[in-house]
């Protein structure tokens, strides 16, 4: 497979999540900022190679080999982007970039023997579930931030929004996968959340809880 066919069965897999009866190829071009057309042309590659189950206005949907192929990408990203945190100290907002370079090193040994290397994590710095190399997830039950209750503690196990600017807010603040959080109390009109953390009070928006997963 090519770099430009492997980033395509990727998309198609996130966007699954929230589509799974068939992905819009207008989703597809909007995430990989091209023309809906080149969507096109492309889906007809995958599907002769029998990635993807792909009719005109149906949208798309990855058959076993593409969802497998899929899954692998994935796998090698989330395993690098811990390595990068992990022993080369990077900063869980830097690897992202760096990860989807390496996520195309199509060498199955070196992914193995990282995993290995690494202890096989299930999760990646920002929460995300790792595929083993069946492919299979661990599932996790969590909740977002502003559906815990009051004077609990919880536990930060994940971001929903992992860009830049939101992991640096994160990082300013000391909220990090691990941290533990007290809410003590929501605010009924903007929904804002005053919540302790190692004794300190902070005050988030309804958005920043909305975009953090705990336990």
């Amino acid at each position: 497979m090519t770099t430009s066919e492997e980033n395509y069965l990727k998309v198609i897999y996130h966007l699954s999540v929230v589509s799974p009866k068939g992905v819009n190829t207008n989703a597809i071009a909007s995430m990989l900022d091209t023309k809906a057309s080149s969507v096109t042309d492309m889906m007809k590659k995958l599907s002769e190679k029998q990635l993807v189950n792909y009719q005109k206005y149906q949208g798309v949907k990855l058959t076993e080999q593409g969802l497998l192929a899929a899954k692998m990408l994935v796998r090698k990203h989330r395993l690098w982007e811990v390595f990068l945190v992990e022993k080369l100290k990077f900063s869980w907002d830097e690897v992202h970039e760096i990860a989807e370079e390496l996520e195309h090193i199509h060498s199955e040994k070196l992914i193995n023997s990282l995993d290995d290397f690494l202890g096989n994590p299930t999760v990646d710095p920002h929460g995300d579930p790792i595929p083993n190399a069946k492919g299979e997830i661990v599932k996790m039950t969590k909740l977002l931030l502003s559906e815990a209750p009051l004077n609990k503690k919880v536990t930060c196990v994940g971001v929903k929004d992992s860009s830049t600017e939101f992991l640096q807010y994160l990082d300013k603040h000391k909220i990090s996968l691990g941290t533990e959080i007290i809410i003590k109390n929501k605010e009924p009109f903007d929904e804002s959340l005053q919540i302790v953390i190692s004794d300190k009070i902070i005050t988030l928006s309804n958005k920043i809880a909305n975009n953090l997963y705990i336990q």
